[in-house]
């Protein structure tokens, strides 16, 4: 029997990794044949949309009460969380939402914290327990929801993130060309990405090896930008000024659509993530960097340890661009280091295709149908 789930989420237009990371799952659940439609959180309202069921607008009064109507119409509802996607403080109205739900909910979560402040573990704790069943996308946060909020391990279930086959056909891999390698960081920029760890990083590499071309592509975050404006983006362009790579770096400020960023990837000898945090469980940009089989260099968030460290990358501390300059290196330089990470990169790419994906949330969606919830408010 056909499941019909109701996706509660940030969509496109939004630009942000969620909106993103929705929009292709609907897309798979759609092509293993689920009956999907889409509950879109939105600041203002944005109109008629494939697939868009309902908005929900941020401070709507009422709003939660309409949305949880719309999800009730599906056998599943299945929403994404991450604390800023919703309104209140730490996006505590999502508990208004879920208090009102009639259908079982399915609640992936995108950030579990290590050290969460009072409401920000409340928040996620009443979630959980409205909760038919959990999603993460690692072990470590299914670890860390166990720990921190004493979750029946049975209840979560991990699902990789999703990525789109990327990998070079025949043809359309690295020649022999004279050309400098090409090292990339991409997605949504904003502090905390750590551009100026990997800056640093290139100029202590100067002198040791060839530079290779470094390519920051992504515009700056839309809440970032209309928060700080391009302050972040500036201080990373006089950085490069000052270090003298004007000539080895290219900041790319577009938001390219998924094909053009796909051949961007490609077009990559070596993923860079120089990302400070020490808390993030989730990301993109890494499970697409693997997925294209491209070797990767990332710090050691908790992602990236998972992922990489059966070989397909080689993690470094975060803000230690000695050590960046030096995995760069070896990588670039070393024979096989690179071949070898991408090979790797190749064996893990099955389980992380979107149908793979697809196909785990329907089974857990399948699982749940029929699960009784607690009484609805």
């Amino acid at each position: 029997m056909i499941v019909r789930l109701g996706v509660l989420s940030t969509y496109p237009t939004t630009q942000c990794g969620i909106a993103t990371f929705s929009a292709a799952l609907v897309r798979h659940l759609l092509a293993a044949g689920a009956d999907v439609g889409v509950v879109r959180l939105v600041d203002e309202p944005q109109g008629a949309a494939p697939l868009v069921v309902h908005e929900w607008v941020a401070g709507d009064d009422g709003g939660a009460r309409r949305a949880a109507a719309a999800l009730d119409e599906f056998d599943v509802a299945l929403v994404q969380h991450e604390y800023g996607i919703y309104g209140g403080p730490d996006g505590q109205d999502v508990l208004d939402l879920v208090a009102r739900v009639r259908v079982p909910v399915v609640t992936v979560l995108h950030t579990v914290l290590t050290r969460p402040t009072p409401n920000q573990h409340r928040v996620l704790a009443e979630l959980v327990e409205r909760s038919a069943a959990l999603v993460t996308m690692t072990a470590t946060a299914r670890d860390r929801l166990v720990a921190g909020w004493g979750v029946d391990p049975a209840r979560v279930t991990v699902v990789p993130h999703g990525a789109e086959d990327n990998r070079a056909t025949a043809g359309t891999g690295r020649t022999t060309s004279t050309r400098p390698r090409t090292v990339l960081t991409w997605g949504l920029l904003s502090q905390g990405k750590g551009i100026e760890w990997a800056l640093l990083a290139l100029a202590e590499l100067r002198g040791r090896a060839p530079l290779p071309t470094y390519r920051v592509v992504g515009q700056t975050h839309p809440r970032v930008l209309e928060r700080d404006g391009e302050a972040y983006r500036d201080r990373l362009t006089a950085l490069t000024e000052d270090l003298g790579l004007t000539g080895s770096v290219q900041f790319d400020g577009r938001y390219l659509p998924a094909a053009d960023l796909r051949a961007v990837v490609r077009s990559a000898d070596v993923v860079l993530l120089p990302y400070d945090s020490n808390e993030q469980v989730t990301s993109g940009v890494l499970t697409e960097a693997v997925a294209a089989g491209k070797p990767v260099i990332s710090t050691r968030f908790p992602h990236a340890v998972e992922l990489l460290s059966s070989g397909a990358g080689i993690l470094v501390p975060q803000r230690d661009p000695s050590a960046m300059a030096a995995a760069l290196e070896r990588v670039l330089t070393v024979d096989g280091v690179a071949d070898a990470m991408a090979a790797e990169a190749r064996r893990l790419t099955a389980a992380l295709l979107w149908p793979a994906v697809a196909a785990q949330y329907l089974d857990v969606a399948a699982g749940v149908r029929h699960v009784a919830l607690p009484a609805a408010v």
